[in-house]
């Protein structure tokens, strides 16, 4: 079933890469459908008219998620000067770095299910997430080596870098099949990523081994790539969307979605680089 919002049917036309699976447009959106589709039935580019009009455009996005992005590093920056972790009482760092982690999950989890994106709530979120990232690598750090996070942050970069040029150049193609494929492939990482950290708080110590030894290792490079694999959906979702003309306040949301990824990738690369400087390998 098609959504009754006028923004997700123009992105979900504009998805699906075969027409015969779109809807037939009717007497009754004939002319929403004629504003954001050429006579060939392809989607409109957006036009300097749609810009001033209140599109969104490649430069919204990146100026947003620069922002969002810029707040996450600001709050990780000052939660590392004003909150310095103790060698001797770690646990009390953690204790606040679970605290911000599971405000940052709750914000991004009322943004998901809201109609429309809300830029607060977005900065928000960015903000407790800074939180915990600054205390998480404030903690590694101190526990390892100090290149560890200047590390984590470059392989970060790289990553959205290599990604971004691979769409540019068209190596990577997103289908509906590779969003399919990557959608399934997240499930079963939360699923299996869920089950070891509950086997790990009220089991073993390691949990079901997913995050240690040889086999954590491999599991860490599975959840970059899948970031990766996100990165390129996203990329998608901005190209189309701006093709389309989608209302300017879109770009929050694209924004959000490419902050939680550049989270998700530099988490999994920190952890990555634990398990080779720490003793489990």
């Amino acid at each position: 079933m098609r959504s009754t919002n006028p923004v997700l049917r123009r992105w979900e036309r504009n998805w699906d890469p075969d027409p015969s699976y779109d809807d037939a447009p009717t007497a009754n959106d004939s002319s929403e459908y004629a504003d954001t589709h050429s006579p060939d039935g392809g989607p409109r580019e957006a036009t300097a008219l749609q810009s001033r009009t209140g599109a969104m455009t490649t430069d919204d996005v990146v100026a947003r998620t620069a922002l969002t992005l810029g707040v996450v590093v600001l709050a990780a920056v000052l939660s590392w000067v004003l909150l310095p972790v103790d060698p001797a009482n770690v646990a009390t760092s953690y204790g606040i770095a679970v605290g911000a982690g599971l405000v940052a999950l709750v914000l991004a989890v009322v943004q998901s299910f809201r109609p429309k994106p809300l830029p607060t709530l977005i900065l928000g979120y960015a903000a407790f997430e800074g939180v915990f990232l600054g205390v998480i690598s404030s903690a590694t750090s101190s526990q390892l080596s100090p290149g560890v996070v200047v590390q984590a942050v470059a392989g970060t970069m790289a990553v959205f870098a290599g990604v971004l040029i691979a769409y540019k150049l068209r190596w990577i193609r997103v289908t509906r099949r590779f969003h399919g494929f990557v959608m399934a492939a997240a499930t079963g990482f939360v699923i299996l990523t869920v089950a070891d950290l509950l086997f790990s708080a009220f089991g073993s110590g390691d949990g079901l081994g997913f995050r240690s030894g040889g086999f954590g290792i491999l599991f860490g490079v599975a959840g970059i790539v899948l970031g990766a694999c996100f990165l390129a959906l996203h990329f998608k979702h901005v190209e189309e969307g701006v093709k389309c003309g989608v209302p300017r306040e879109e770009s929050w949301q694209a924004a959000f979605g490419l902050t939680i990824t550049l989270v998700w990738i530099y988490v999994e690369a920190l952890n990555l680089l634990t398990l080779f400087y720490g003793d489990d390998f």
